[in-house]
């Protein structure tokens, strides 16, 4: 005899309705992300009920995770506008948080969903262990240019939240990028006035310990821009 409290949830999670997940093949990953990878993501996705979702370009982020809600399957969104490199290394980025939330969850019996357990960092120990393990099978020649790989290689043996964070790695991937009009501001001569896609003007003053120290010239704030911080040159004040 089963107990009504039981029966009742049993019922509850077979007649909710839930959200289909949108089918993904290999043809939709062809135009983002390296041919020879393109299995082994296809097939983490076979594996992981997350919706994968191609996003416009955003300033803020390259790519975010939204763990399941309900009956809802988790969700990554990745920039349409990052060459296939750099769309692959933050797909994975994605990824191993999914790994860490399944890890940190259990499921709770009849209701078809997961409950947390854990309060992982969000990029601590855990999600680097899952990011080195996920990225491992990819770094090689086949997937990444061998004049890139050796950064990339370097980048994993500690990953950083964010793969900007490697000068060398974003320096070298960048000459995949598709052209346009921004240049690297460590590149630029002293006193540069340099503009932003918000449409902000600074001008590049000192380089301090590891950032260039710039002044907004609409607020006339102070602001710290990083070597590989991408802007478009306007002119050059003295």
């Amino acid at each position: 005899m089963q107990l009504p409290f039981l029966e009742s949830a049993y019922r509850q999670a077979h007649t909710t309705r839930t959200k289909p997940i949108p089918g993904l093949s290999m043809e939709d990953l062809d135009p983002v992300i390296p041919f020879d990878s393109k299995g082994y993501i296809y097939g983490w996705f076979q594996s992981n009920p997350v919706h994968l979702r191609i996003s416009k370009a955003r300033s803020s982020k390259f790519g975010d995770y939204r763990a399941p809600v309900k009956h809802y399957p988790a969700k990554i969104s990745i920039n349409s506008n990052l060459n296939k490199f750099d769309f692959l290394i933050t797909l994975v980025h994605e990824m191993a948080h999914h790994e860490v939330w399944m890890e940190a969850t259990k499921p709770v019996p009849f209701l078809g969903i997961r409950k947390r357990v854990r309060r992982p960092l969000p990029h601590g120990k855990e999600w680097k262990a899952h990011y080195q393990r996920l990225m491992n099978p990819l770094l090689i020649e086949s997937v990444f240019p061998a004049e890139v790989l050796h950064h990339i290689v370097r980048h994993f043996e500690n990953p950083r939240s964010s793969s900007k964070a490697n000068e060398h790695m974003v320096i070298a991937l960048k000459e995949y990028d598709l052209p346009d009009n921004t240049v690297f501001i460590d590149s630029l001569p002293l006193d540069t006035v340099f503009t932003l896609p918000s449409g902000r003007k600074f001008r590049k003053g000192e380089k301090l310990r590891k950032r260039y120290r710039c002044l907004c010239l609409d607020n006339r704030r102070i602001y710290l821009f990083s070597p590989v911080a991408r802007v478009i040159p306007l002119d050059s004040v003295h």
